[in-house]
């Protein structure tokens, strides 16, 4: 056995201690736990949408410790500017230019409540997203690996908020709707959170750890076969002659080349997680809805007759 198959059966063992663990905290939610813990082993970004009160920021908060990171929170406002999560110089006692780094430089960010802060500030991360990097007055700062952004939406309160531009959006992962908790959770939840809690949350991987189990991903091997459905069925969205008839009836624009990326990328990293040293096209069809669900536009036809991004894409897949 190769020492990449040896690092991801301890991969395996690692993932399901790390779900142990958070469920110490994080009742239910197992769905989106597991698209959190393919986007970070993926080494991609994630972006949360939910109405308030169901955990996202315990959620992220709780991964932090468990994976053993920096963790900052980012409160956005209307008000907040660049600088306040970039960084900036200051001027020090010896009257000499000094950068003082902002929350930004941390492994795991959460940019709470993203679509809250005007588009100056959200483009303030787009740097450093995609690039891992800051610049500020002509000078470029790097960010430690692993970095990860992971962002809240609230999907029902559009007042005072700014509609993320599609470059933005297009720079998460994955797009992770949280959902209610069954009766059952919801009992649990509150039984658990109205008496004196105690627990603990220990960490279980180190930032190098995580840096190499992201490298063993990436060299493993994937199926000529598994990247040509990847990429057909991204291309499928995008209306035109090689369109799905879904795509041409109910969507303006389509996915992007980095769409097919990330469902190649997503499908490692759910077969790694499963103990399988290569992918095949279930592990695609797996990650596809979280992988398009933002990357596709509706347009007024589909608006109007009600018909959700998701049920698209699955019929896409089925077809």
């Amino acid at each position: 056995m190769t020492s990449d198959s040896n690092t991801i059966l301890q991969l395996v063992d690692k993932y399901n201690l790390l779900k142990q663990e958070i469920a110490k905290r994080i009742i239910g939610q197992h769905d989106a736990v597991d698209s959190l813990l393919i986007s970070i082993f993926s080494g991609g970004h994630c972006l949360l949408v939910g109405v308030p009160g169901l955990a996202k920021t315990m959620m992220v908060n709780t991964l932090a410790q468990v994976l053993g990171l920096k963790f900052n929170r980012i409160q956005f406002t209307p008000d907040l500017m660049p600088s306040d999560i970039t960084g900036s110089e200051i001027l020090d006692q010896n009257r000499e230019f000094r950068f003082l780094p902002g929350p930004l430089f941390a492994n795991i960010i959460l940019a709470d409540e993203i679509n809250r802060t005007p588009p100056k500030t959200q483009a303030a991360l787009l740097e450093a997203m995609q690039e891992h990097s800051v610049t500020v007055a002509g000078h470029t700062y790097p960010l430690q690996a692993p970095f990860f952004v992971l962002a809240t939406q609230n999907p029902i309160e559009q007042e005072g908020t700014y509609p993320l531009p599609e470059a933005q959006l297009d720079r998460f992962m994955l797009n992770v709707n949280v959902t209610y908790p069954s009766i059952e959770e919801e009992m649990d939840i509150v039984r658990r959170t109205t008496v004196e809690d105690h627990t603990t949350i220990s960490p279980l991987l180190s930032a190098d750890e995580i840096v190499t189990y992201q490298q063993t991903i990436r060299r493993m091997p994937v199926a000529d076969n598994v990247v040509d459905y990847a990429v057909r069925l991204v291309a499928a969205t995008r209306p035109g002659d090689k369109a799905h008839a879904l795509a041409n009836k109910y969507l303006s624009w389509g996915a992007g080349p980095r769409a097919s990326q990330y469902l190649v990328l997503g499908a490692k990293t759910h077969a790694a997680l499963q103990g399988r040293f290569s992918p095949d096209i279930e592990d695609v069809r797996a990650v596809a809805v979280e992988v398009l669900r933002h990357r596709v536009v509706r347009n007024y036809y589909a608006e109007a007759e009600g018909v959700d991004t998701d049920t698209i894409v699955n019929q896409i897949q089925q077809s």
